[in-house]
């Protein structure tokens, strides 16, 4: 059973969700627009340690970045770090999925000293453009940013609404998610607003990011990562991170084992129980 939990750091309150293990410090990062229950099914199978799932800034019911800001993979290291800091972790390891994967693989790369373990899960690394691109991104990414205030929200009328809206979001190959997983994101990542509920994350998170590293210094920052590390994928592979990429990736950990299975984009999820058996064991070293 994992239980409610907040801590504050600089950028504001931080919510998640922790367990009541002894053992090894993890911290888990969750995807792009889900929350700290992306860990729930896993964390019914992982036993000896000590799990604190946080709800990313901008996400759940964690506070969102300050008007000004944007969200950013390299900007989220701070945000993670501080929020081990309030928990008094000095070492700890570091479990993610999908982006939290991404930032998780930063924070390895950037903080040696403290990273303990990795298990990132259906990403390593960031995502990569080539450079021809940078110009035309930024001008998207300013354009859409300055646009925002003008968007609305959308207002459901109750939760089992939202729970189909998400349902037809992620009705797409490899995404896994069945209703009543679709249930556990949806219920943490509401308000209640006027006239039904809307989503709680922040509508930055959905703006083009203003620019993204090469595939050379992805790599450079893979390389770079010390720490023993666990990479997950589920195949098939997902379009954004095709399997020769990938593989090619986790190649150059230079402490790693890759484990292959199915499952869709969310196998952390709908495939907890095996995802618990690789990486238990793993992450009670630590």
């Amino acid at each position: 059973m994992m239980r409610e939990f907040l801590v504050d750091i600089p950028m504001g309150r931080v919510a998640g969700l922790r367990n009541s293990g002894d053992g090894p410090r993890v911290l888990a990062l969750h995807g792009w627009l889900d929350n700290a229950a992306s860990f729930i099914p896993l964390a019914q199978h992982l036993h000896g340690i000590d799990l604190v799932a946080i709800d990313q800034p901008g996400h759940g019911r964690s506070a969102h970045l300050p008007p000004g800001t944007d969200y950013s993979f390299v900007g989220a290291i701070n945000a993670i770090l501080d929020v081990a800091d309030a928990l008094g972790w000095e070492r700890f390891a570091l479990l993610g999925h999908s982006m939290g994967a991404g930032i998780g693989s930063l924070i390895a790369a950037a903080c040696p000293e403290r990273i303990e373990r990795l298990v990132a899960i259906e990403a390593l690394g960031a995502l990569a453009e080539a450079p021809e691109h940078t110009v035309a991104r930024m001008r998207e990414a300013v354009a859409a940013h300055r646009a925002l205030p003008n968007k609305r929200l959308r207002v459901f009328p109750d939760i089992d609404t939202a729970i189909r809206a998400r349902m037809q979001a992620t009705r797409v190959p490899g995404s896994g998610l069945t209703e009543p997983l679709v249930r556990l994101l949806v219920e943490r990542g509401l308000a209640e607003v006027e006239g039904g509920y809307a989503w709680s994350s922040d509508p930055r998170l959905t703006l083009p990011t203003m620019t993204r590293m090469t595939e050379m210094q992805v790599e450079n920052l893979v390389a770079g990562i010390d720490c023993p590390a666990m990479v997950i994928f589920g195949v098939p592979a997902q379009a954004y991170l095709p399997d020769d990429l990938r593989r090619r990736r986790a190649a150059l950990l230079p402490h790693s084992e890759l484990v292959m299975m199915l499952g869709g984009h969310h196998l952390h999820m709908d495939q907890a129980a095996a995802v618990a058996a690789a990486i238990g064991d793993f992450l009670r070293q630590a």
